[in-house]
């Protein structure tokens, strides 16, 4: 009966302090995880869950730090290779999905020109949209078919646009197929004229956009060149046995660490410098 007591007595203590304070932060972490099972979606990485990609990625990062360690001898050499090949798989998804985004951005305009001689020929709003599933920009198609399946199974175009919406995790989708929901639901005959007004802003937007990128891709070409050249070059040196001895030692490791921590904080700082202000998903 004593036991019971004092873990009654004991749990009740614990609940009086865990009120005494804030419920952690995880909109952070939540956020982050998000955004990366977009960015695999994007990609094309559509059956990988986020739990077997970062297991992956350990196994890959395990193996690379084994085999440089294996090849130079190099215990720091052989961390901080792991290190790097457990950072590059993200930096390659969010790329990819970068690169995907851009496409994409591009063939809107297009997407909306669709629309709007779809609707001015006499088509529903519906009928319209899954007829981009086989005349869109081809970069959409496929996503346009699956729509057009959807919505021929279920009839509901309002929760279809909200399923393309997630497949497509784009902002410029979001605010294409926004304008498309509150078009169906309003109704009314200015519906021609509303895409004419969306497809002049998404191309003067992706006008200004692509004369900035041009602008900034010197500086990101140079900031990669920057920070692979070093590391490329005690690779070779590294072969060497002799180089790999010296390097092997404290002052070697102490050496090889700063000279990562250099490189890191100059490629983010040079990254910062040329990054453009990016969209953000505020219509999810």
């Amino acid at each position: 009966m004593g036991i019971i007591a004092g873990l009654i007595l004991g749990l009740g203590l614990l609940l009086i302090w865990m009120s005494l304070w804030e419920a952690p932060d995880t909109a952070k972490k939540a956020s982050w995880l998000i955004g990366f099972e977009e960015d695999l979606l994007v990609a094309g990485l559509r059956g990988i869950s986020t739990t077997t990609f970062f297991a992956a990625v350990a196994l890959f990062a395990a193996l690379v730090a084994a085999l440089t360690f294996v090849i130079t001898g190099l215990t720091v050499g052989a961390a901080l290779a792991g290190l790097a090949a457990s950072v590059a798989p993200f930096i390659i998804v969010k790329s990819r999905a970068e690169r995907q985004r851009i496409r994409r951005r591009e063939v809107w305009p297009d997407v909306v020109d669709h629309l709007i001689s779809g609707v001015r020929a006499g088509l529903p709003l519906p009928e319209a949209v899954a007829h981009l599933g086989m005349r869109g920009p081809e970069q959409l198609r496929e996503e346009f078919a699956i729509f057009g399946r959807e919505y021929r199974a279920t009839g509901r175009f309002d929760d279809c646009l909200i399923t393309l919406k997630e497949r497509l995790a784009d902002p410029t989708a979001d605010r294409v197929i926004e304008a498309l929901r509150v078009t169906r639901s309003v109704g009314g005959t200015e519906i021609g004229h509303l895409l004419s007004t969306l497809a002049t802003f998404l191309r003067q937007d992706l006008r200004v956009r692509g004369e900035l990128e041009a602008r900034q891709s010197w500086t990101v070409g140079g900031a990669r060149v920057a920070a692979a050249a070093p590391w490329l070059i005690l690779a070779m040196l590294a072969v060497r046995p002799e180089a790999a001895s010296a390097f092997n030692t404290t002052l070697g490791g102490i050496l090889i660490i700063s000279g990562a921590g250099a490189t890191a904080l100059a490629y983010t700082i040079m990254i910062r410098i040329g990054r453009l202000p990016q969209d953000e998903r505020v219509l999810r």
